[in-house]
């Protein structure tokens, strides 16, 4: 498993031999919090694999990498996250918000090239709407479980940034 750290993948595609390719990749929170098994990773809300519903948006959901594969709900194109963009190849979609108000969902649409679908990616591995800087992507306190007490859940939505928050909103992306 390949772990990225979001300001170099964030801030510009991954370089081999100076040639740019894409990676597969799932953005995780870097702080475990109350995670009992492999932490916490951007997922399609609801379903799993392949039968979960864009529309939905996403939320924190345990990581499926640690048991050897990506979960295609939690997938995001590494060689889009240059240009601020968080798309999610299996379903053809990027992340949104519709407002950069305090406690909005994060939404998933098909692909616009608008400014409710960039972000940007800080050194510090925060991750906000570029349109609202002062404004994470951050996970809830609360959690509840999915299917199995494996499957923990937690709710993601833009707060304001806070450096005593950033066990709910520190993030990295890692690969297989």
């Amino acid at each position: 498993m390949r772990t990225f750290l979001l300001p170099i993948l964030f801030g510009a595609s991954t370089l081999v031999a100076g040639t740019a390719f894409a990676d597969e990749v799932e953005i995780y929170l870097t702080d475990m919090l109350d995670n009992v098994q492999n932490g916490y990773c951007l997922d399609i809300a609801r379903a799993q694999g392949a039968a979960a519903n864009p529309d939905d948006g996403l939320q924190g959901h345990t990581c499926y990498s640690p048991g050897g594969e990506l979960g295609v709900d939690q997938t995001f194109d590494s060689a889009q996250f240059a240009d601020g963009i968080l798309y999610m190849t299996e379903f053809d979609v990027c992340a949104q918000v519709v407002s950069t108000e305090a406690g909005t969902s994060i939404d998933l649409a098909t692909c616009d090239g608008s400014d409710a679908q960039s972000f940007a990616f800080s050194g510090d591995g925060t991750i906000t709407p570029t349109s609202a800087p002062d404004m994470c992507l951050t996970v809830g306190e609360e959690t509840r479980t999915g299917r199995s007490d494996a499957n923990q859940i937690k709710v993601l939505s833009l707060e304001t940034c806070d450096a005593d928050l950033a066990g709910y909103q520190v993030w990295s992306a890692r690969g297989l």
